[in-house]
């Protein structure tokens, strides 16, 4: 059990900031006040543009643009184990593909296509092979490092991919084609805006079910985590399964996004489980900025409309012209392009309930008299 709580909340500004004194939390109290509100709004100017984007866009356009929102959802998985707890994992395709196979062997075997039932089995598919390689690679008797979990899921996806090409029960190479549409009762989900409008409302669900849980307690230790695993270990915390724990509810997101996005498609293969996969949603973190959430959701869409738009315009040379231009943000902005209008704190957020106001004038007492002490 951990030591203590304010011992972390201390700890972690001294790791993105410098020292954590008094005084300098008091004078950036101003900035944040004045910066803190920067993520709500564009929190609220991608989600409008959301909402109106099937009526402005034609009907393919929707369609890709559905694809793209599944694929965000898929991001936004990565972006918690990577962005908040430090764990490289270039396996997440391993969760979304084996979700994926799964709801479309419901449908085709056992013609289950019902939302409220393929929508669970493929989450708690993701969750369970989750579970099992974070275990194996998580909680050994030594503390992994990241070369180590890196590798591990890079193998552990690579392995699904080959096993996917050669079992004949999964289609082989051409992988399981014309799944039946997704339904609720006798409605069928097609490509469609119903789809669209049903895919954006899981993302804002789930987007604000990872937003409460990276700003709780539960969100502190892995921001203290991801900073100094050593100083969190130090306070009590068992970081091994802290990060077994973010792990697996990863999976579990990646897991929904499988599901979606085999019924969306009509069809799963063996890439869905496969490296290329897994090495793109790296990609969407990277590109968008990892540890805000919505900076995964932007870089996928801008991944996936600038690749959309290059292959359109450049057909020989748009590979080339986006891994350069990659290249450029992650050279020139590390912390990916949300890093453009949120700053450090920002990203890194308030965890629990707010200070009361009298603890508040009581800081800025004490830094009053620290001020005028000789």
């Amino acid at each position: 059990m951990p030591k203590s709580m304010g011992a972390v909340k201390q700890a972690i500004p001294a790791a993105i900031g410098g020292e954590p004194d008094v005084a300098m939390a008091s004078s950036g109290t101003a900035k944040q006040k004045s910066t803190r509100k920067i993520l709500p709004v564009v929190e609220g100017i991608v989600l409008v543009a959301a909402l109106l984007a099937p009526l402005l866009l034609q009907d393919y356009l929707t369609v890709f643009a559905t694809r793209v929102i599944i694929l965000a959802l898929f991001a936004l998985s990565f972006d918690l184990v990577w962005g908040y707890a430090g764990i490289m994992s270039f396996g997440q395709a391993l969760f979304f593909g084996s979700a994926g196979y799964g709801v479309a062997l419901l449908a085709r075997d056992l013609d289950i296509t019902n939302i409220f039932l393929v929508l669970p089995a493929g989450t708690l598919i993701g969750l369970t092979f989750a579970l099992l390689l974070g275990g194996f690679l998580l909680l050994g008797r030594h503390p992994s490092s990241v070369i180590f979990v890196s590798l591990g899921t890079l193998t552990g996806s690579y392995a699904a991919d080959r096993l996917a090409r050669g079992w004949y029960y999964l289609g082989g190479q051409n992988g399981i084609p014309s799944i039946a549409p997704m339904s609720l009762g006798s409605y069928e989900f097609t490509e469609g805006p119903a789809f669209y409008y049903l895919v954006l409302g899981i993302l804002v669900v789930v987007y604000l079910l990872c937003r409460f849980l990276v700003r709780s307690q539960f969100g502190l230790a892995l921001a203290g985590l991801r900073e100094n695993e050593q100083r969190i270990a130090f306070f009590g915390y068992k970081a091994q399964h802290l990060k077994a724990i973010i792990f697996a509810i990863g999976g579990a997101v990646a897991g929904m996004a499988g599901s979606l996005y085999a019924f969306h498609e009509g069809f799963v293969w063996p890439n869905m489980v496969g490296v290329v996969v897994s090495t793109q949603v790296v990609l969407y973190v990277l590109f968008g900025g990892s540890g805000t959430l919505i900076g995964a959701v932007i870089g996928a869409v801008i991944v996936e409309g600038v690749s959309f738009w290059l292959s359109d315009n450049y057909r020989d040379i748009w590979p080339i012209i986006l891994g350069v231009l990659l290249l450029l943000v992650i050279l020139f902005r590390p912390l990916g392009l949300i890093s453009f209008v949120l700053g450090e704190r920002e990203r890194v957020g308030s965890f629990g309930a707010k200070p009361k106001e009298n603890v508040k004038e009581n800081v800025k007492e004490d830094v009053k008299e620290k001020r005028n002490a000789p």
